[in-house]
């Protein structure tokens, strides 16, 4: 591990908090609530924002749920395909005491640590929203700075340069989206499709919004179970 790493995750556990804070991480780390479901609305709110360059907005949330869906799949395909990382709280030979430590999810052993496909995911769709409106765009980033990537590293899941390396691409993906040249070939055809066909599009919106909110979670453990049955 390098010293960036050691330093951040030694500092964050020589932080002694409540147990009642401690949970309360703990919680904010694991529920969709804490995620998605705050920053995903505000795409719906740029989406049926009026006034100027309406057109212009619509794309640009269609391009960052694009983003999304890539820095998930980035995420996942490059944790499994690159040298395997330990996550810390499975890393004795850090001799650190995590919050979580008795919360050690046999899942998560099996996923390599780097890189982050919260911070890949989250920070893409936040660097969206900040594309469009600065103000309420720099807010989205700070939560999900604060309150999704944060929380991993203190409870142990992933290392500093895991979340750092993961939010670093997810600000690349979608600036590379939402660049005119890709934006008008991949998003303004779907923004006339949604025009043309609004009721299956309003459809196809909600079950992308709610799989990219849950990150494909059920489908995912639906997928592992049938493979397990056949």
């Amino acid at each position: 591990m390098n010293s960036f790493d050691t330093a951040i995750l030694g500092w964050l556990t020589q932080i002694h908090l409540t147990p009642l804070m401690n949970h309360a991480i703990r919680t904010i780390a694991g529920l969709y609530t804490f995620k998605g479901f705050l920053l995903i609305p505000l795409l719906l709110w740029i989406w049926f924002e009026p006034g100027e360059r309406r057109e212009w907005r619509r794309e640009m949330a269609i391009a960052t749920l694009a983003s999304g869906l890539i820095a998930l799949a980035a995420g996942r395909l490059l944790a499994r395909f690159l040298p395997f990382r330990e996550r810390p709280i499975f890393n004795p030979d850090l001799h650190l005491h995590f919050a979580s430590s008795s919360l050690r999810e046999a899942a998560l052993s099996d996923w390599s640590s780097f890189p982050s496909d919260h911070a890949m995911l989250w920070i893409a769709i936040a660097m969206g929203i900040f594309l469009v409106w600065r103000g309420i765009g720099a807010l989205a980033l700070l939560y999900a700075a604060l309150f999704i990537c944060l929380p991993r590293a203190y409870l142990g899941f992933h290392y500093p340069t895991d979340l750092l390396a993961g939010a670093a691409i997810g600000v690349a993906i979608t600036y590379a989206m939402t660049r005119d040249a890709v934006r008008k070939r991949t998003a303004a055809p779907v923004l006339a499709w949604t025009m043309r066909f609004p009721g299956p599009a309003a459809m196809c919106a909600f079950l992308v919004c709610f799989e990219l909110v849950t990150q494909f979670d059920d489908l995912l453990r639906l997928a592992h179970s049938v493979a397990k049955a056949v």
